[in-house]
């Protein structure tokens, strides 16, 4: 039994403690939140201890793994003093906001012989796999574009939003490290663009709630991000993958299969899942299961500090793009 401690219980760490709780190879041991009664209520829900110190419970012997779903701003804190602790780390993402802090951390970790892995959890969903399985096949020969949509439902509070980092390293960043998973080669240069055409305000933070982008990589490949922040139908999450023998497309999920026919509509279907909770369930789960699997078999993490700093280094150059007008090296 893999036995794991969560730091954060809000609604991604929510997503990971009952994952662990469920999954018959583990016992989920502790809960950590600032915030005591969240961290109470939910322990109290999945049958495991609460606490308000992260140090604590660190140096409990009975804690082989931790799952950070903390505030971004305390990642790299969190991930250091579990791996100094011994202990092996899922850390969702971002790894950080700034690229020399994570580039820092990263270091430590690999001087320490870190066990961590980032929290990309797209990844991990049953399409994405398929997709990367038909890639390394070849079944659609050399890959020449990727093509990914991303939109959300509504935007998050504005409360969120001053501490995001902003769109490209909170949204766009999950589809940063899809291209890099696709397009099976690093992007070296980045254009974008970004607009407020949803909230005017956000000038105020420095923030944008609708972009694009376009990655290409040293062999010529490309991948067009287009992101939005609201999107009226639902929750839209898309992948096209074209190669020189055929393409590949990943299309939305909804409830059921069912489309209908009638007077008043034609091919018909139910709305999409209303969020990344409903979407990303699997993934969610295949992810904790993959960690627990690695950590146990003591196999190489899928998704490294690494892989979470090259995602950030792409998010800070689209920034960079949309604010000079200029395509940025990565």
């Amino acid at each position: 039994m893999l036995r794991v401690a969560l730091f954060g219980a809000g609604r991604v760490g929510r997503i990971h403690a009952t994952n662990a709780a469920s999954n018959r190879q583990t016992d989920l041991v502790a809960i950590v939140d600032p915030f005591g009664s969240e961290a109470q209520d939910l322990a109290r829900e999945l049958g495991c201890a609460a606490s308000t110190d992260p140090e604590a419970v660190l140096a409990r012997a009975d804690v082989d793994a931790v799952v950070i779903a903390t505030p971004t701003n305390t990642h790299v804190t969190l991930m250091l003093a579990a791996v100094r602790a011994g202990k092996a780390v899922l850390c969702e993402k971002p790894i950080d906001l700034d690229i020399a802090k994570a580039d820092e951390a990263i270091a430590e970790i690999e001087r320490l012989g870190g066990r961590v892995m980032l929290a990309f959890n797209r990844r991990f969903d049953p399409a994405s796999q398929e997709l990367r399985r038909a890639i390394d096949t070849g079944e659609i020969g050399e890959i020449r574009q990727v093509i990914i949509t991303s939109r959300d439902p509504a935007p998050p509070p504005r409360v969120y939003l001053q501490h995001s980092g902003g769109i490209f390293r909170d949204m766009t960043i999950h589809d940063f490290d899809m291209a890099r998973f696709l397009l099976g080669e690093e992007p070296v240069e980045v254009m974008a663009t970004a607009s407020r055409l949803i909230d005017p305000d956000l000038a105020e933070i420095g923030d944008f709630d609708t972009v694009m982008v376009n990655l290409r990589t040293e062999f010529g490949r490309q991948c067009h991000i287009n992101c939005c922040r609201a999107a009226a139908y639902g929750y839209d999450q898309r992948f096209e993958v074209f190669g020189s023998a055929g393409m590949l497309m990943n299309d939305n999920l909804r409830p059921t299969t069912v489309r209908r026919w009638s007077g008043a509509a034609t091919d018909a279907r139910e709305p999409l899942l209303n969020f990344f909770f409903e979407r990303y369930t699997d993934a969610f789960r295949n992810e904790f299961e993959i960690f627990r699997t690695a950590v146990e078999a003591g196999t190489p993490m899928p998704v490294t500090a690494r892989d979470g700093r090259q995602a950030l280094r792409l998010a800070d150059c689209a920034l960079e793009s949309a604010l000079t007008g200029r395509a940025v090296r990565v």
